[in-house]
């Protein structure tokens, strides 16, 4: 069976078996009509199948009239900013964030630079099941520009957020795994800029991956050993097209995912008050520092144009999900490192303490991830088991099932972007967070197999 993902958020698939040049093409004729043969901007991350991708894409937006803006090999965030910076009607990033090496994915953006809303990604699908494309003849045929050095609008606004020299001042040692993803063009940059002195891994955008490329704990030893080795103040990690963060601590500790949306709200929220937004798989620790900054919070579904949509909608300063996302209205609606690393630089030259030091001063809780492989018609009976199995919980549904206890939570909901099922808990305890997934998982686990069978 084809493996292929199509939801309002774009397309993923793996390449040769659900994603083709054919459908390639077809999805940017979709988005060429709505965008009704405008400029749109063009990026992709350093995948190796990125230019068979680009060149059926153009193909599609150029038979609909469209100018593409090529943006070359850039990071999500940049194709975001680009979008605004062009007054451009919408655009399009090539890649599959941290799936494997054999995937790759279509990200649409909006003309305002965010990720597809709800009702965009509707209009879109409609297209693509209809086929009602706005071909053009020989004479309303689009055109391609190039964009040239595309990263220098993204990393001037991103500048723009902090005290430029006095981050030069502290000269920090950072060290960054790109994972010879798009982060290689853009964050050694803005790093260098903020006078660091960067070690940078993984720093040629091919995409022929080091280590597994989610930026978790257990594709991560090297870094945290090159930090230590190196006694640098910091290690960053990117995903393959640079929208999320990990981060190491000086001591060459994983901080993980869920710290970089905490410490950027930490630094943030004591400088502008104001409401600040995350999604409902993100830990507790962000909704104590909001309370501690005296900021309203707010939780949406999962997924980053459900986050933007309840941060345009509450007005939000700051927003995010706990996968290493930050949100910055002032430099875009979408998850973007490079904001993610200034405001932990900028944190880091006021707090006047090491990140091991500020990491550990903040509420702990311990958030255990986990997934199991699963079709998407399996998720519901997954989620009454679980409703079965945790009688006692307050449940609440919506984004698959959410399931809350005085202290402690654990979730179970059904990827977008992958054919899998999320298991997430959190507790005070370590212990306590792992028992309670581990517990959570052997009642999918049943589930799913019953399910099959």
């Amino acid at each position: 069976m084809a493996t292929r993902i199509l939801s309002i958020s774009g397309l993923r698939g793996i390449i040769g078996n659900g994603l083709d040049p054919v459908y390639a093409s077809q999805f940017a004729a979709a988005l060429g009509t709505i965008f009704c043969g405008g400029k749109v901007v063009v990026a992709r991350d350093g995948r190796s199948t990125g230019p068979m991708l680009y060149h059926s894409i153009v193909s599609g937006l150029l038979a609909t009239g469209c100018e593409v803006l090529d943006a070359g090999i850039s990071t999500t965030p940049t194709c975001g900013v680009l979008v605004r910076h062009h007054d451009a009607a919408g655009g399009l990033q090539i890649t599959a964030s941290h799936n494997p090496i054999e995937w790759n994915g279509l990200k649409p953006f909006a003309p305002d630079g965010s990720v597809f809303n709800k009702e965009l990604g509707q209009q879109l699908l409609h297209i693509l099941q209809s086929g009602e494309i706005a071909w053009k003849d020989w004479s309303g045929i689009g055109r391609i520009t190039t964009i040239a050095d595309p990263a220098v609008p993204h990393i001037e606004r991103v500048l723009k957020l902090v005290d430029v020299e006095a981050i030069r001042k502290k000269k920090f040692k950072v060290v960054l795994d790109c994972n010879h993803g798009s982060g290689a063009v853009a964050g050694p940059r803005l790093l260098e800029a903020l006078g660091c002195e960067v070690t940078v891994l993984g720093g040629t955008p091919d995409g022929r991956f080091e280590h597994i490329p989610e930026p978790v704990e257990k594709n991560l030893g090297d870094l945290c050993r090159i930090v230590e080795q190196n006694k640098a103040h910091v290690g960053f990690a990117q995903d393959p097209d640079a929208d999320r963060l990990a981060i190491v601590d000086n001591t060459g500790r994983f901080i993980g995912e869920e710290l970089t949306l905490a410490l950027a709200a930490d630094y943030v929220l004591e400088r502008r008050k104001g409401p600040f937004v995350v999604n409902g798989s993100t830990s507790r620790v962000t909704a104590d520092i909001a309370a501690k900054h005296g900021c309203q919070f707010h939780r949406s579904f999962v997924g980053e144009a459900h986050v933007c949509a309840k941060m345009r909608a509450v007005h939000a300063v700051l927003g995010g999900e706990g996968n290493g996302g930050v949100i910055e209205p002032a430099v875009g609606y979408v998850r973007d490192s490079l904001v993610s690393m200034a405001y932990v630089l900028a944190g880091l030259t006021e707090k006047k303490k090491t990140l091991a030091k500020w990491a550990d001063s903040l509420p702990f809780y311990t958030i255990v991830k986990d997934k199991i492989e699963c079709p998407a018609e399996a998720v519901p009976a997954a989620c009454d088991a679980l409703r079965t199995a945790f009688r006692d919980a307050d449940a609440r549904d919506g984004d698959g099932l959410r399931l809350d206890w005085a202290d402690r939570w654990v979730q179970v909901r059904g990827s977008n972007t992958e054919p899998i099922i999320r298991i997430i808990a959190e507790a005070p305890e370590t212990k306590d967070a792992v028992a309670l997934c581990d517990e959570a998982m052997k009642v999918v686990e049943a589930a799913v197999a019953s399910y099959r069978s």
